[in-house]
């Protein structure tokens, strides 16, 4: 998708495909060509001036992330926080071997239920609650509610995509969140 971090600033759609096998390029064409899955010469334009910043939003995004993560870890009202730049999350290892930062998206289990979890998000003031990623401005959302009721996603969960603002602002607004 480029609609998130390519596109960066929330106000474009777009994807693209890549493919190992070129046998699935005519037919991928083709899907293009019949579903009019093509941008407009303004979208590119979007992606295109977005391109330029997005390695400096990518480091300031991930280094607010991981800064918010070890806020998270350390806070009472939260069970778990799963980000691959903590130490103790299974999967640093493996994003140390792949990745020179560890990205934007952290997701924090809250003590409580589903309830409590929309709660907090709620109480939120300067996260926005939405589905997406990868913009400018952080977001927050209650995860499991967005995928229904076969969900294997946890009911206390919390997706955060971390924006450009202060990290500082962003915890601060966590902290009083997390605070009834």
């Amino acid at each position: 998708s480029s609609t998130k971090y390519f596109g960066g600033h929330s106000d474009v759609m777009g994807g693209a495909v890549v493919m190992r096998d070129p046998t699935h390029v005519p037919a991928m064409r083709n899907y293009q060509a019949v579903g009019g899955a093509v941008p407009s010469p303004f979208d590119c334009w979007l992606i295109r001036r977005s391109l330029a910043t997005l390695p400096l939003r990518i480091r300031s995004q991930s280094a607010s992330a991981l800064e918010i993560a070890r806020f998270l870890q350390r806070h009472a009202g939260v069970e778990r926080v799963c980000y691959p730049g903590l130490e103790e999350d299974p999967g640093h290892a493996v994003a140390c071997g792949q990745m020179v930062g560890f990205g934007a998206m952290v997701s924090m289990c809250v003590r409580g239920d589903a309830r409590t979890a929309m709660a907090v998000a709620a109480r939120t003031r300067i996260f926005t609650r939405a589905t997406s990623l990868g913009g400018v401005e952080s977001l927050i959302e209650h995860r499991a509610s967005v995928e229904g009721s076969d969900t294997l996603t946890p009911q206390n969960l919390l997706r955060l995509s971390i924006g450009l603002e202060n990290p500082q602002d962003l915890i601060e607004d966590l902290n009083q969140a997390l605070h009834p």
